[in-house]
C-alpha cells in the first residue's frame, strides 16, 4: 500500500506492506486522517518523545531509527476481520477508534509504532473492541476530528469546572480551539482566549470564545480580570493587597513552548487552576514560589478516557461541538510533507486532513 513514512527525520512516500489483522483485529481503509501538532513534534523531536515516555513509565515503544507511518486522528471503513472477531460491525461501515491496538504483549499506539501503520497510509488494523460506528449522516471529515476534540473535552473535565469559573485559553491552535469548544459545551462563560495570530483569533470566535485577545496589544491576564470582576465588586469587601474580588480562574496552557507555564503562573490570580494541555518537548523552568504564594493548582493532562472519546463522537454528530471551521485543507499521501511545512504558518491552516486514496 502507499503511505507517507517517517524515515530518518524526514517524510517520504513509499510502498509498504499492507497490514494483516491478527486475532480480534479488523482491517480498515483510511478515509480521512488529521495531521496533529504532536506529529509535527514527533518528526522534529522523536528521540525526546521516546525518552520522555520511557522516563514516565508509559507503555510506549517506538524506534525513531526505523520506519513509522504516523496518523492517529482518523475515520476509516471496515474491510475485513482477523481470527476470533465478533463481526458486529458490517464491512463497508465507517468507524472511529481510539488510536490503540490491544495485543497480548501490550498496547501499541496507532500512528506511533514501527509495527502497525497509522492513518497516513491506505490501510490500518484496529482492535475490534474499540471500534465506534460513525452515526448515519455524519460527514467523514467531521468524524475524523473526534480524537483531537476529545483531547479538549478531557482537559476541560480535568479542570473540574464550577459555575462561577472564568476560563482563559492561552493559544488558539487546534488544541486550544478544541478546549474552547468543550468549554462552551459545558456552559462555561465568559470564555477568554488569546493568540498572536489573527487567523487563529478568528477561529477562536467561530468556536465560541466570548472575548478574544491579541497579546501583542493587550494583556490576556488584564482582559481576563476585567470580565472576572463581578459588576457589583465595588460593594464587596476588599483587602488592599489582594485587590478587588474576582471570580475563580481556570487557565488553559495550549501552546507547549518553554516559558509559557511560568507566564501563566505569574499572570494567574490567587487560587487559580492551571491546566497544561500543550505538549512542550523541551526542558522548561518554573518558579515554585509563584505557585506557593498564590496557592496555584497545576494540572497536566494527556489524551482522554474511552467514554470521553465516545461522547465526543456523538457530540460532533449532534452538532453540539463545531468542527467544520477547523478544516482548512486536504492532501493525499504525496502532499503530507508539504502540509507539515504549511502548518507552521498559523495564518494558513488549522487542520489539514490526509485522504490517502485521493492523490
Amino acid at each position: 500500500m502507499r503511505a507517507t513514512v517517517m524515515r530518518g527525520g524526514k517524510l517520504v512516500v513509499d510502498t509498504v506492506d499492507e497490514p494483516v489483522p491478527g486475532p480480534g483485529e479488523v482491517l480498515v481503509k483510511t478515509l480521512a486522517c488529521g495531521i496533529c501538532g504532536s506529529d509535527l513534534h514527533a518528526l522534529r523531536h522523536a528521540d525526546e518523545l521516546v525518552a520522555a515516555a520511557r522516563d514516565s513509565g508509559a507503555p510506549f515503544s517506538m524506534d525513531p531509527g526505523r520506519d513509522v507511518v504516523m496518523g492517529h486522528e482518523f475515520c476509516a471503513e471496515v474491510i475485513d476481520f482477523g481470527p476470533g472477531c465478533q463481526r458486529a460491525i458490517a464491512p463497508g461501515s465507517r468507524v472511529c477508534s481510539m488510536p490503540l491496538l490491544l495485543r497480548p504483549d501490550g498496547l501499541l499506539g496507532v500512528g506511533y509504532s514501527n509495527d502497525v501503520p497509522g492513518g497516513y497510509g491506505e490501510f490500518m488494523v484496529l482492535s475490534e473492541m474499540l471500534l465506534l460506528p460513525v452515526p448515519e449522516g455524519m460527514p467523514t471529515e467531521h468524524a475524523s476530528l473526534t480524537e483531537p476534540m476529545a483531547v479538549g473535552l478531557h482537559a476541560v473535565e480535568k479542570a473540574r469546572l464550577a459555575p462561577q469559573d472564568v476560563p482563559l485559553v492561552i493559544g488558539c491552535g487546534p488544541v486550544g480551539l478544541s478546549v474552547i469548544a468543550a468549554l462552551k459545551l459545558k456552559g462555561a462563560a465568559p470564555v477568554v482566549a488569546a493568540d498572536f495570530s489573527p487567523g487563529r483569533r478568528s477561529l477562536a470566535e467561530a468556536m465560541g470564545a466570548d472575548v478574544v485577545v491579541d497579546p501583542a496589544s493587550c494583556s490576556p491576564y488584564e482582559s481576563w480580570r476585567e470580565v472576572a470582576t463581578p459588576q457589583d465588586a465595588a460593594a464587596a469587601p476588599m483587602l488592599a493587597f489582594l485587590g478587588p474580588p474576582l471570580r475563580p480562574g481556570v487557565f488553559f496552557e495550549c501552546v507547549g513552548v518553554p516559558g509559557v507555564i511560568d507566564q501563566l503562573m505569574r499572570g494567574a490570580p490567587r487560587g487559580a487552576r492551571i491546566v497544561v494541555v500543550g505538549v512542550c518537548m523541551q526542558q522548561d523552568r518554573i518558579r515554585p514560589t509563584l505557585g506557593i504564594n498564590k496557592e496555584l493548582n497545576l494540572q497536566f493532562v494527556l489524551g482522554y478516557e474511552p467514554h470521553e472519546f465516545a461522547n465526543t463522537l456523538f457530540d460532533i454528530a449532534a452538532e453540539r461541538l463545531p468542527v467544520q471551521p477547523l478544516i482548512t485543507g486536504r492532501v493525499g499521501v504525496s502532499g503530507v510533507a508539504g502540509a507539515f511545512e504549511e502548518l507552521a504558518n498559523p495564518e494558513q491552516h488549522a487542520k489539514i486532513l490526509v485522504e490517502p486514496w485521493h492523490d
